[in-house]
């Protein structure tokens, strides 16, 4: 089976989870992360998830999963210990036209879960296609040294500099060269040393000089202090 790779906006949409253990605890967080609002089914929950329960960060059915619980879903995941409940849930929620992931079930999911290294706007989804969990996890991690948390601060910087480049009026021609420049500068070499006066530089050098150009320089002081406290926005 070949995959479509896609990312997905999960912002206020509704995904079920179906489990209460440490597998459907961790899809919870990450569903979370994406603004996801979770619907909870199960009829046991380790003491993390019930935390969330009691906080009200997700809607929670007690019991056993009902076709009913599908009901206004955007997607499901199957998350429990029982392969044959999971297998079922997945029947259902196709029958009704949800996309549908079965923990460790290939034959018995929709889409698969990759595994990602994540620097604020970067993500990097790594997957073999279900073949090989731990190869993914293996490259992962080889990833994670690779990528610092600087491309996160790069990524701040650079959509900031994208809003202010297409303000100017170029050509899409002219803006692809500007953006191309930036991305093969010595910026976000300045950036993992914490050098804003290079960053500044290396932008002042490219950027065609304008009232907005000057703006968005002098909110570098801004990003080096949110740098400096691990709170950019």
């Amino acid at each position: 089976m070949s995959f479509y790779p896609v990312f997905v906006d999960l912002e206020g949409k509704t995904a079920l989870v179906v489990g209460g253990g440490e597998v459907a605890e961790r899809k919870i967080g990450s569903l979370m992360e994406c603004g996801a609002s979770i619907r909870l089914v199960s009829r046991e929950l380790n003491q993390k998830v019930k935390q969330l329960v009691k906080s009200e960060a997700v809607d929670y059915v007690e019991g056993e999963f009902d076709k009913s619980h599908l009901d206004g879903v955007f997607l499901a995941i199957a998350a429990t210990d029982d392969t044959v409940l999971n297998s079922s849930i997945s029947r259902m929620a196709r029958e009704v036209g949800v996309l549908v992931n079965a923990v460790d079930q290939p034959a018995d999911c929709d889409f698969i879960v990759p595994s990602v290294v994540k620097r604020g706007d970067l993500i990097l989804a790594i997957s073999t296609s279900g073949k090989s969990p731990a190869t993914a996890k293996m490259i992962r991690k080889e990833l994670e040294a690779q990528y610092g948390d600087e491309y996160r601060v790069f990524l701040q910087i650079m959509g900031r500099v994208r809003k202010v480049v297409l303000s100017l009026g170029y050509t899409q021609k002219e803006n692809s060269m500007i953006f191309k420049e930036i991305v093969h500068s010595r910026i976000l070499d300045a950036v993992e040393r914490g050098d804003w006066k290079g960053v500044s530089a290396c932008l002042r050098a490219i950027l065609p000089p304008s009232p907005n150009v000057n703006a968005l320089l002098k909110n570098l002081v801004r990003f080096a202090n949110n740098w400096n406290d691990g709170m950019m926005e």
